[in-house]
């Protein structure tokens, strides 16, 4: 008889000769627990005590945001402002060139760069052939490992005036001279062309993990029924991993304004900083280099609000439309 079945049958006995239930302390039985699973709380260990150092512990840090933070004299020690950084962030001309360079280049990414992970996805599925199939995801995984700085090097090699392959080429076939790496207009697609190349693959494997689980047995119905490879992976596949890309979407929102401090910075310049100054380096800009550290606080909790905003909307949304949320 198992645990459960035992401790079950405990419970009755006790229930039918003394007419209530006598329950062991809640101490005792949630040391048993504890005992029980505890190779899984010590896995666990090493992820909570990450977050609560790296995530959850500098949160009494935001304070500063509503004061005038002096370092020589500490977080306590610096004079209340209030609403005063807000009001500067809302009211200062730099805020609406800011917020509308972030929302477009969210937008981008949220309506290419999400859609276009789903499309790999499919594609590598329909791969028959598992030598091919392993090559191409090998391939298109590596670009992940690579730091942003190696990324931004290999673009300023391809796009460099005068000497890039690519900058010959484009300007020889069309007989232009455009910078690519310092024209405001070219800043966005070659953001999104990085973000495409650096993290697509990759994020094909939780649509890929996701597709592993879909019945074969729904396939050789539909090729019954006579569908074709293009109507199954419309009425098979794609409401196998609904789920799945609804809840990547909803995550997502939550990061919608953060565009990527590294890729911005570094492909940032006097010349096209007019479309590229972004939340996240605003914050860089203003906090470090101009020591406006309340200012810059201010900044990254309206992003964290805005995020946690979002994805409860996000959230709520999906479940409206009968899908399964995140919680």
């Amino acid at each position: 008889m198992s645990i459960q079945k035992l401790d079950t049958a405990t419970e009755s006995l006790l229930v039918h000769e003394t007419g209530s239930l006598v329950r062991s302390p809640r101490p005792r039985r949630w040391l048993a627990t504890l005992n029980r699973y505890k190779w899984f709380y010590l896995m666990l260990l090493p992820g909570v005590a990450y977050f609560a150092i790296f995530r959850y512990a500098p949160m009494g840090g935001a304070i500063i945001a509503f004061k005038n933070y002096v370092p020589f004299l500490g977080i306590f020690g610096s004079q209340w402002a209030g609403w005063q950084q807000f009001e500067q962030l809302f009211g200062g001309p730099d805020f609406a060139r800011i917020l509308s360079n972030t929302l477009i280049l969210a937008a981008l990414n949220l309506f290419i760069c999400f859609p276009l992970t789903i499309v790999v996805a499919l594609l590598l599925n329909e791969l028959r052939l598992t030598v091919l199939k392993r090559s191409v995801q090998t391939l298109i995984y590596i670009p992940h490992f690579l730091a942003w700085t190696i990324v931004a090097a290999l673009t300023y090699l391809l796009f460099a005036q005068g000497s890039g392959v690519l900058f010959n080429f484009f300007n020889g076939v069309f007989g232009t001279h455009v910078d690519f790496l310092t024209s405001p207009g070219w800043f966005r697609p070659l953001i999104i062309l990085q973000s495409i190349w650096k993290s697509t693959g990759w994020g094909t494997i939780i649509y890929l993990a996701a597709l592993a689980g879909v019945d074969p047995n729904q396939y050789e119905a539909a090729v019954i029924d006579g569908a074709g490879r293009w109507s199954r992976m419309w009425h098979v596949t794609l409401p196998a991993i609904r789920g799945t890309i609804v809840v990547m979407l909803i995550l997502s929102m939550g990061s919608i304004l953060n565009t990527g401090f590294e890729q911005i910075y570094l492909m940032t310049n006097s010349l096209n900083r007019g479309v590229a100054d972004v939340f996240d380096t605003y914050v860089y800009f203003v906090g470090i280099s101009q020591g406006s550290y309340s200012y810059a606080t201010a900044v990254g909790l309206f992003k964290a609000i805005v995020g946690v905003i979002l994805i409860g909307g996000a959230n709520w949304i999906a479940k409206r439309l009968g899908q399964d949320g995140i919680f």
